[in-house]
C-alpha cells in the first residue's frame, strides 16, 4: 500500500472528508486529492501537520506491507528496510520517487511501447479578479493532460477571468505558459507587489517597465514600473500564443 493509499484509507478511518483535511493542514482540496493519488509530494512542515491530524507516526504512512504472503525478505532486502527506515521524511519521500519511476519505467518497457505515455502538465485554478491569473503557484493545482491543441513547450497552465486581454485570451479561457525570457511585446505572467497578473511587456531603452492589456478598452488595468520605483516585479512565465499582438503605442 503506498504512500497515498495508507494517507486515504487512515481519513476514512478517522470519518474526515477531504475538505475537512485540507483545512487542518492549510492547502486547497486539490492539494488533498493529489497527496491522495501520489500526484504531489508534502512538503515537510505540511507532513507535520499530517501526522497531528491523523494521529499518527511516520512509520505508519511509509511502512510497507509485511503480511505473511509470499517469500521472506532477503539479507539485501532488510538491508535496504533498514536503510530506508533511517532515512528522514525528505529522503523517504526521494526513495518513494526514485521507486515509482523506476516501477514505471519497467512498465511502460514491458509493453514494449504499446501504450504512449500521456504527458500531464499543472493547470493553476484559483482564479482572481479581471485580467489576473491564479495567484497560488503552489499546490492549488489539477493536472491536465497535454493533447495536440497544448502549445508544444508548455510547462503549466493558468486559467484566466476578466477581459482585459481580450481578444487574443477570453475571460475563463487557459492560458498555456512555460519559462522562457520574455521580450519587448510577449504576454506573461507576472507577481506585481504580490498581485498575479497576466500582461503584455514592454522595456524601453530608460528601463521603464510596461505592462499592458491586450483589450485597451480596458487600459486603466495598464501597469506601469519606473525604474526607481521599489515595488517588486517578477516574471512566473511566458504565456504561448499563436501571434505575438501588436505593442500599444506609447
Amino acid at each position: 500500500m503506498s504512500f497515498g493509499q495508507r494517507l486515504r484509507a487512515r481519513r476514512k478511518e478517522l470519518g474526515i472528508s477531504q475538505g475537512e483535511l485540507a483545512k487542518a493542514l492549510g492547502v486547497s482540496l486539490s492539494a488533498v486529492s493529489n497527496y491522495e493519488t501520489g500526484h504531489n509530494a508534502m512538503r515537510e512542515d505540511v507532513l507535520l501537520r499530517l501526522f497531528s491530524a491523523l494521529d499518527v507516526d511516520p512509520n505508519y504512512l511509509y511502512q510497507d506491507d509485511f503480511e505473511n504472503k509470499g517469500p521472506a525478505c532477503g539479507p539485501d532486502e532488510l538491508s535496504l528496510l533498514q536503510k530506508y527506515r533511517g532515512l528522514d521524511i525528505g529522503g523517504r519521500q526521494a526513495l518513494h520517487a526514485v521507486a515509482d519511476a523506476l516501477c514505471a519505467y519497467r512498465q511502460d518497457w514491458e509493453l514494449d511501447g504499446e501504450m504512449e505515455e500521456v504527458r500531464q502538465i499543472p493547470l493553476y485554478c484559483s482564479p482572481a479578479a479581471a485580467g489576473y491569473a491564479s495567484p497560488v503557484f503552489g499546490e492549488d493545482f489539477d493536472w491536465i493532460e497535454v493533447s495536440g491543441a497544448v502549445p508544444q513547450g508548455a510547462e503549466f497552465a493558468v486559467r484566466i477571468q476578466g477581459d482585459s486581454m481580450e481578444p487574443y485570451i477570453h475571460d475563463g479561457a487557459i492560458a498555456y505558459v512555460n519559462r522562457d525570457p520574455l521580450s519587448n511585446g510577449d504576454v506573461g505572467i507576472f507577481c506585481v507587489d504580490g498581485d498575479m497578473l497576466c500582461k503584455q511587456y514592454v522595456r524601453d531603452r530608460m528601463g521603464m517597465v510596461y505592462l499592458f492589456s491586450l483589450n485597451r478598452a480596458r487600459a486603466d488595468a495598464d501597469v506601469v514600473l519606473p525604474p526607481d520605483s521599489g515595488r517588486g516585479l517578477v516574471c512566473m512565465g511566458k504565456v504561448l500564443l499563436a501571434k505575438r499582438p501588436k505593442i500599444p503605442g506609447l
